[in-house]
């Protein structure tokens, strides 16, 4: 059914469904204290580490950091869309979904793309059996080795020679000319003719993770230019996002125990002719991390197969690059790197399934081949080598999330290197630029302490109230030598905040912002701002249900990863009150007020002299 599902019901079944009871439904579930445990469903461990609270309805992993409410559980756990799991739980409460209809609705504006990519996904099939025209097509296919079967099964087809075949087939309206151009089918050039954008091509449909063609790869079958011809991007095609073969991968095997990430269409097919059917290929682009996570959300075990030539090992190491940083321990990330002038299409051809498989099972771990890069690069029997091996090494090892896997590269590298104690610098927050040079050694032209008694003890010793808060991406000026050292598993007080907002969304509910804090330049403050506004429309909504609102935005990752920072707590420590949070945002406001006023030369006497107080009013 068309249109979008209203919030307030996605808020109510969140409300009525009790998160212990539907995991237990999958994975059982023992009580511990206030909350339940389990061996974690996302990643193979002996201990349990898996914990929900009932009283967020919020669960959350140690080992992998896998979190979020019932929805992202069914999503994560079933492999199932957004709406197929809110679908669900609502079937499971006895409930009828209901839509909302009108212009806003997504769905039904993209109802009319999949329509027309469907019907042009049927229209190439049909030219694959054309006998006027399937001649080439067919036979191109049968020197490549695929049967019928396989070119059914992945939906292959044929665009044959012409500028308005599809135009004249789906185009027999203004509506049908304006869907094929919005699905990319069609191109229009600045004379404002229109033609078909795929002519005299094999066409590889590309499927998203419910089955639905989202796009085309078109392949010439001779030597023209360019090989591969892919879609552009549309409103429900997203290339840097998209995998070829995921959807056919699911569809060979409930539980994928590996993914092998190839270079083309014909890679993916023919692999899954030959038994193979976990193969999967970017669209045209390097992998990036999206792809990865992506892949890693249906099996722990991802293999990059690339030629053995120079661009393939350039596209192996930025694989590798993009990696690191989904690299968490339980996961498994390998490389294997084909012979020149072979290809995984070639190579299972020529040798079969088990030769192919043989290869898969000893190629390099991500470690193996990142020590075996980087030292080709340098002569490891030199001193000047291993030094210059340790400084290329280490800025990648950062990128890792910190775990045993971290700790056995960086102990391998001081093997390597015979350096002992490595150590890798924590991740810093990002820095904001001082508002002028002279700000940080004084008042500026013209001006001296002396002037504001006010300003005695700006520099005095007293840590701040809560050591669990750093003060964010910018440090005022009369702070900054007293800092501590960041930690790093230290919050910054706006995400601080942002997790008692979680955790707390009935006491922020009865409080009011700071003046003026809307105006405070540190990182996420619009997303602390939206949430508490939020809370305030919906005092009654529960964490869960404010997960929910976030699911599926560009910032949901972090506000799951702060609500799941509750369980990090000891049972006994109690959070710092949330109004005194607030205070702090708000002195760092001032003081941010203050900072500017001096890099302007203090123009405004009385309004410096009134924040002067207010600070000393807040630091109290």
């Amino acid at each position: 059914m068309a249109g979008r599902i209203p919030e307030n019901f996605i808020d109510d079944v969140l409300a009525r469904t009790d998160l212990v009871e539907l995991i237990d439904s999958y994975v059982h579930l023992k009580r511990t204290g206030k909350n339940y445990s389990a061996c974690c469903p996302f990643h193979q461990e002996k201990t349990p580490s898996f914990t929900v609270s009932p009283e967020k309805q919020f669960y959350y992993c140690f080992g992998c950091g896998a979190s979020g409410n019932a929805i992202g559980f069914l999503m994560d756990y079933t492999r199932l869309g957004f709406v197929e799991s809110i679908e669900t739980l609502a079937r499971n409460l006895g409930l009828e979904v209901p839509r909302e209809e009108g212009v806003g609705a997504p769905r039904e504006d993209y109802q009319p793309l999949y329509q027309i990519l469907e019907a042009a996904t049927a229209f190439y099939e049909a030219q694959l059996r054309n006998p006027k025209v399937k001649e080439r097509p067919v036979g191109y296919l049968k020197t490549r080795g695929l049967s019928g079967q396989t070119a059914k099964q992945f939906r292959l087809g044929y665009a044959p020679q012409g500028w308005d075949n599809l135009i004249t087939a789906l185009g027999g309206s203004d509506t049908g000319v304006k869907r094929l151009l919005s699905a990319g089918l069609l191109i229009e050039n600045e004379q404002g003719h229109r033609y078909d954008r795929f002519r005299d091509r094999v066409m590889f449909p590309i499927r998203d993770s419910r089955g639905r063609v989202i796009a085309f790869g078109g392949r010439v079958m001779g030597n023209d230019k360019p090989k591969y011809l892919n879609s552009p991007e549309t409103p429900v095609f997203h290339k840097g996002r998209e995998l070829y073969g995921l959807y056919e991968a699911k569809q060979a095997s409930n539980k994928i125990r590996r993914f092998v990430i190839v270079e083309g269409y014909m890679d993916v097919i023919a692999l899954a002719q030959y038994g193979i059917p976990y193969a999967v290929a970017t669209l045209g682009t390097a992998t990036s991390r999206d792809h990865i996570e992506k892949l890693f959300r249906h099996s722990d075990e991802l293999i990059f197969c690339f030629d053995g030539d120079e661009a393939g090992r350039r596209a192996a190491w930025r694989a590798l690059e993009n990696a690191l940083p989904t690299a968490k321990d339980g996961r498994q990330i390998k490389f294997l790197l084909l012979p020149e002038g072979e290809d995984p299409d070639t190579l299972v051809r020529k040798n079969g399934k088990d030769y192919f498989e043989g290869l898969l099972n000893e190629c390099d771990t991500l470690s193996e081949y990142f020590f075996k890069y980087l030292s080709a690069e340098v002569d490891t029997r030199t001193l000047d080598g291993r030094a210059r091996l340790a400084s290329l090494a280490k800025p990648h090892l950062e990128q890792l999330p910190a775990g045993v896997l971290q700790q056995l590269m960086l102990k391998r590298l001081g093997e390597i290197t015979e350096l002992q104690d490595i150590q890798l610098a924590p991740p810093e927050a990002p820095r904001a630029e001082p508002s002028a040079p002279d700000a940080r050694h004084g008042l500026g032209p013209g001006h001296d302490y002396a002037d504001y008694p006010e300003m005695e003890g700006l520099h005095s010793d007293q840590p701040p109230p809560y050591e669990e808060y750093n003060a964010g991406s910018r440090q005022p000026v009369r702070r900054k030598a007293l800092q501590k050292p960041k930690q790093r598993d230290e919050l910054s007080l706006v995400d601080a905040t942002i997790r008692m907002l979680l955790n707390a969304p009935r006491q922020a509910a009865e409080l009011s912002l700071p003046d003026g804090l809307g105006e405070l330049q540190l990182p996420r403050m619009e997303t602390l701002l939206e949430l508490f506004e939020f809370i305030k429309q919906k005092p009654d909504a529960s964490t869960a249900a404010i997960l929910g609102h976030w699911q599926n935005r560009e910032d949901g990752a972090t506000i799951f990863k702060l609500a799941a920072r509750e369980f990090l707590l000891p049972n006994d420590e109690q959070s710092p009150e949330l109004s005194d949070a607030l205070r702090r945002l708000y002195l760092q406001k001032v003081e941010q007020d203050l900072d500017q006023i001096i890099a302007d030369g203090v123009k405004d006497k009385n309004k410096f002299k009134e924040l002067l107080h207010l600070q000393k009013e807040l630091s109290k």
